[in-house]
């Protein structure tokens, strides 16, 4: 079994490089994007007290945010003109371990709330709020060659990949495997799934990659993540799924505060809201911890 290294956070000014690919763009259209500039720029203009700052604002944020905060990043420097964003996206706990170590971010945005509480305790994240939620799904190749039809269907299958336990789909996937045991009696499953595990990977891309590549019968992933057209999607029974929580939270020392508290309340506003929704998060949630 092959485990994935835990790729380094790579920024690129204004967009993004992911850790394994470059990520394709929004294809938002004009009209689309100018109403939503527009919406943006009444909130963001309420939140400003001084002019466009120096610093970069510098998103550190879990893989499957990607296209939805690339959206929310296009929103936010068409609001407030001379604010440039700084996307930087990886595993959760890849980001954890840079802010750890001194690494410069602004915001820290994380699937998995015991990433961003370990910080905020340790004094190096403040105010953390939910702002989002996510479920899981299993993803098999368009053409499924395992005829994986159903959730219970995985104990059967030859290639499964799952993420590390360390990144929050890891984690969540061995919760909801645990949870089928019990909920949807399937005595046994975990065990006999985490024999078909051929490889655990360090994000939730990762994960996605081995299915679109060939290299696994099925994987679990977040619901954002399943492409139409470059995977099929079987359900988790509702009674094992298990709902993922994204906090985020201002980096203490922020080079860049005043931006970061306007992301902040941006990625929580009914605009941001609608970002997160339109790439399929459950963003009707309470804002605040």
């Amino acid at each position: 079994m092959t485990r994935g290294l835990a790729a380094r956070p790579e920024p690129s000014h204004g967009r993004v490089v992911h850790p394994v690919a470059t990520v394709a763009r929004m294809w938002a259209g004009p009209t689309a994007r100018l109403g939503l500039a527009a919406s943006a720029a009444v909130l963001l203009a309420a939140c400003a007290t001084d002019g466009p700052d120096r610093e970069p604002l510098r998103v550190f944020a879990a893989s499957s945010l990607t296209e939805a905060f690339q959206e929310m990043a296009d929103a936010f420097e068409d609001a407030l003109p001379g604010t440039e964003v700084e996307l930087v996206f990886a595993g959760s706990q890849v980001l954890r371990l840079q802010i750890e170590q001194g690494a410069h971010a602004d915001i820290f945005a994380s699937a998995d709330p015991r990433h961003m509480e370990s910080l905020a305790q340790d004094g190096l994240v403040t105010g953390p709020r939910l702002f989002a939620e996510n479920e899981l799904v299993v993803i098999v190749p368009p053409g499924n060659p395992a005829g994986i039809e159903a959730f219970a269907d995985l104990a059967g299958a030859h290639r499964v990949v799952i993420g590390t336990p360390n990144v929050p789909v890891g984690a969540y996937t061995r919760e909801a495997l645990r949870r089928a045991e019990a909920a949807v009696e399937l005595p046994g499953f975990e065990e006999a799934v985490m024999g078909r595990v051929v490889s655990e990977e360090s994000n939730v891309r990762l994960v996605r990659a081995k299915v679109e590549l060939g290299e696994a019968d099925a994987a679990i992933v977040y619901r954002t993540d399943a492409v139409p057209g470059r995977v099929r999607t079987v359900q988790v029974p509702p009674r094992a799924n298990v709902r993922a929580r994204y906090l985020i939270g201002v980096v203490a020392g922020a080079q860049n505060p005043a931006a970061a508290e306007r992301w902040v309340t941006f990625a929580s506003s009914a605009e941001g809201r609608r970002i997160l929704s339109r790439h399929g998060f459950l963003a009707d949630v309470r804002a605040a911890q």
